[in-house]
């Protein structure tokens, strides 16, 4: 097992981020701990720009161009799960989307 991408990929994200041990990562079907996995990436690109405001990321991305890709991912993410939870955003004109 210590040569196999499981370990790094899998089990580790398991136990460090979700809290999960052994027994339990053992006695869960593959396909549910990759959809936790799943879940635990979404979730941390969910609020993985959160408190930045467009301006802030402006000028990071001056000198890292990638920071506004990861806002534009973080950006398309929170619309897609607001709008699967039916949430209203507010345009820059006030009015509710």
């Amino acid at each position: 097992m210590l040569d196999t991408p499981d370990a790094v990929l899998i089990y580790i994200p398991l136990m460090k981020d979700l809290g999960m041990n052994w027994n339990e990562i053992k006695n869960t079907p593959n396909h549910e701990l990759k959809g936790l996995l799943h879940a635990l990436h979404q979730h941390s690109l969910y609020h993985s720009m959160d408190g930045y405001t467009d301006k802030q990321v402006h000028e990071m991305a001056k000198d890292n161009p990638q920071v506004r890709t990861n806002y534009t991912r973080y950006l398309e993410t929170k619309r897609k799960y607001e709008d699967m939870l039916g949430m209203k955003r507010v345009s820059k004109l006030g009015e509710f989307k």
